[in-house]
């Protein structure tokens, strides 16, 4: 992955460029959410010719880039209430807040294309505290599911697979502690699956290799041959799943 940049008037773009090792023959452009600009190309084709691709679109790129700028700055912080929307594997679910009405515990359900919440303090502070509960639930179950699914394609690993813990963090999606412990952000279920399992993926490849390394790169690519499309999708959504 490299970064380049272009100019279109008194503005200046910035885009990454991942080369792509499928067959593709296409020079494909994207905007993520947080307003970066990938460009997936083939692999062997010269930064000149990617150039002139993007140069070509950089009206569309700047009104684009315009519009995602001005949404961001209208961002306001969570009121957890009706018609907001969470994200949940990859796809955004409205919120509902339903009143208890009877002597049942307050849940946290997702139902029919809605992430339910019922409960009889309808506060910011208790509806947080229950998708927060909720979404930890859910991603000790996701994570050791995916785990389990990827691990017998890992070369290195043994009958035994690694602990995974839990670790809210603010700017990672993952760590893995000295002692062979993976360290998952549980905001990461928020993610797509193939996002899920490139930051699992990572942390198996750092059992193996404990720094980023060219073998580490090879282990991670051996794995995983489109992680540098998949972790350019995460980080494009990352300011998304981690509003909290």
């Amino acid at each position: 992955m490299t970064q380049q940049s272009i100019h279109y008037g008194d503005e200046e773009i910035n885009y990454q460029v991942t080369f792509l090792t499928s067959k593709t023959t296409k020079i494909a452009i994207h905007i993520h959410p947080n307003g970066v600009v990938q460009v997936d190309a083939p692999a062997g084709v010269e930064l000149p010719k990617i150039k002139h691709a993007v140069q070509k679109r950089a009206r569309w790129l700047l009104q684009n880039l315009t519009r995602i700028r001005e949404a961001q700055a209208e961002v306001l912080p969570r009121q957890y209430i009706s018609g907001e929307s969470h994200f949940y594997l990859g796809k955004r679910y409205p919120l509902k807040v339903l009143d208890l009405t009877n002597s049942h515990r307050p849940t946290v359900k997702l139902l029919r294309g809605q992430l339910q919440v019922v409960t009889a303090d309808r506060s910011t502070e208790k509806i947080s505290q229950l998708l927060k509960d909720w979404y930890t639930s859910h991603a000790h179950q996701v994570f050791h599911r995916r785990l389990q699914a990827m691990a017998p394609g890992v070369l290195w690993l043994d009958e035994s697979l690694p602990t995974i813990k839990l670790l809210t963090m603010k700017k990672q999606w993952g760590s893995c502690s000295p002692q062979g412990h993976i360290l998952l952000n549980p905001h990461l279920v928020k993610a797509p699956r193939e996002c899920i399992d490139y930051v699992i993926i990572h942390e198996l490849c750092h059992l193996k290799e404990h720094n980023h390394s060219p073998e580490f790169y090879r282990l991670l690519s051996l794995q995983m041959p489109d992680w540098k499309q998949v972790k350019a999708k995460l980080d494009g959504m990352a300011e998304l799943l981690l509003n909290y």
